[in-house]
């Protein structure tokens, strides 16, 4: 759990900053969004496979050259 105290002197934005910070880092949000409903596992399997699937195309997608 992300846990930010206010230093003295250090004004609430800061301490809001370092608190979204935080939070991103531990991937707060997106487990709570990963757990806020409830996938089957043959859905889980899919979502899982077409994902892998999606990162193989990227992958095989030629580098953009740049002429100069």
């Amino acid at each position: 759990m992300a846990e930010v105290y206010v230093q003295d002197g250090e004004s609430l934005e800061s301490a809001l900053r370092r608190f979204k910070r935080k939070v991103q880092h531990e991937d707060i949000i997106r487990d709570a969004k990963r757990h806020s409903f409830y996938l089957k596992p043959g859905e889980k399997r899919r979502l899982k496979e077409a994902l892998a699937r999606k990162r193989a195309r990227k992958k095989r997608r030629p580098f953009p050259r740049r002429e100069t």
